[in-house]
């Protein structure tokens, strides 16, 4: 990796796979990481958490978010400790969100360490978190929110504009402009797209043109079933209901947890699920509702139905409250995290329902390899949690219409509808078959140059290739 002084881009995150999104952009003698991201799913993903970063942490001038998933924002405490000491900039909803969601990995991943001490199932001794809730905490106060569409002069020739993704709150789309003066590159970040017709989200602004584009990948390969979530949601809810089980939803406790909330609440409205309790196990989504009434331009639904989803379900914040779910048995529905079952009170609610038939475990969203999720997809028979098999007899369920993604159609038109193609198009942020199969679509049926990067690779912005 060279760093000449020149303008490059390098791929430190989110290639070969859908999780650690980072890009570090240099030019003018700056440095600016777009998007500071925890890789999940497969061990051997997870241990580039562990792995020191190309560069110092100390060398970079600054950290730019497009939202607060931890795939995006989730290394932010890490890179902090160890020694970067300059802004993090993002908008004011993913900034706010940040404080719920760094602390908590934080929490987690201090529990994920003492658990695995106390089991002895870890090859560490001690086995250490890589990083603690207060390593969060202090990270946080590194935040500077800044609008959406207005102008962030970062210095050294670069500016940055957070342009609406849709997706969830605050999450963005990131045009950075290197240079001035007649002689301006602009790379633009596409972040996590949101989809044209979510229930919840705005859609995402179009794109205008840019010279480099950096496009995720999720749902690169397959499109979104035409099936309405909701009718799918409703159908799984009868179904358990009528045979006295429980549904526990692994949700993402921010925007699929408001989501699933949303659509619960219309079919109970409509009289298409009968009046069974329903439990939002989850402080951090019952936090992030108070964010999202606060950025109401961000979403598109009314006053009413904002309350309706907020007072169908019973907030559990309290651990021995999250337990007594555990003993009370069905009919009823719990939304808990962690979405892809990588952690959370949702493998309490597995490991006491997953064993019985009459139950079902619905997975609200995309399932990155490795991730205990992805197994269950794969038709696994029991999950590996806290130390042990647990068996799997529930019911699976995947309502992948749920996504909060653009899919790989919706990307197409979103590219399609820009008024002048950019000179290269970077696909990341997708599995190797997902990102490749987007590749071959942008160039056959856009007639735009892309390519799939390799993971750590640096590419000339002058001359992208």
């Amino acid at each position: 990796m060279t760093h000449d002084g020149g303008t490059h881009l390098s791929f430190w995150g989110a290639t070969d796979t859908v999780t650690g999104s980072r890009y570090l952009l240099e030019h003018g003698g700056q440095r600016i990481l777009v998007d500071c991201g925890l890789f999940q799913g497969y061990k051997k993903l997870r241990e580039r958490n562990r792995a020191p970063l190309p560069l110092p942490p100390s060398s970079i001038d600054a950290v730019v978010l497009t939202h607060a998933h931890l795939d995006h924002s989730g290394y932010v405490p890490a890179l902090v400790r160890d020694g970067f000491r300059g802004p993090v900039y993002a908008t004011p909803g993913t900034a706010e969100l940040c404080t719920l969601l760094l602390p908590d990995s934080g929490h987690l991943l201090e529990e994920e360490a003492e658990t695995a001490r106390l089991r002895g199932s870890s090859r560490h001794h001690p086995p250490r978190p890589l990083y603690t809730a207060a390593d969060a905490v202090e990270a946080l106060r590194s935040f500077r929110p800044h609008p959406f569409r207005e102008p962030l002069e970062i210095g050294g020739g670069i500016s940055v504009r957070f342009v609406p993704a849709g997706h969830i709150l605050g999450a963005s789309q990131v045009r950075v402009t290197l240079g001035a003066g007649g002689s301006e590159l602009t790379v633009h970040f596409t972040g996590d797209l949101g989809r044209r017709d979510d229930p919840l989200m705005n859609p995402p602004e179009p794109l205008e043109p840019a010279q480099v584009l950096v496009a995720e990948s999720t749902y690169g390969d397959r499109a979104h079933p035409a099936e309405s979530a909701e009718d799918a949601l409703g159908d799984v809810v009868r179904r358990v209901a009528k045979r006295g089980g429980v549904v526990v939803i692994a949700a993402f406790a921010v925007g699929r947890a408001e989501t699933l909330m949303l659509h619960l609440a219309r079919l109970r409205r409509k009289g298409k699920i009968p009046d069974i309790p329903v439990y939002l196990n989850s402080p951090m989504a019952v936090d992030a509702s108070e964010m999202y009434r606060d950025h109401r331009d961000e979403h598109r639904i009314d006053e009413r139905e904002f309350r309706e989803m907020y007072n169908l379900p019973t907030m559990v914040r309290e651990p021995d409250d999250s337990k007594l779910l555990n003993l009370r048995g069905g009919p009823m529905v719990i939304i808990s995290a962690s979405g892809m079952l990588t952690g959370g009170r949702v493998l309490h609610h597995v490991e006491a329902y997953g064993g019985e038939a009459k139950n079902a475990i619905v997975l609200s969203g995309y399932q990155a390899g490795g991730t205990r999720g992805a197994s269950l997809l794969d038709g696994a028979g029991s999950l590996r949690i806290y130390g042990r098999d647990v068996p799997i007899r529930a019911e699976v369920v995947s309502l992948e219409n749920l996504s909060a993604h653009a899919d790989a159609d919706e990307i197409l038109r979103w590219m399609g509808a820009c008024s002048a193609a950019p000179r290269m198009v970077y696909v990341t942020h997708g599995e190797p078959e997902a990102s490749d199969a987007l590749r071959r679509r942008i160039q056959h049926e856009l007639g735009w140059r892309a390519r799939v990067p390799e993971h750590l690779e640096q590419v000339d912005l002058a001359d992208p290739r």
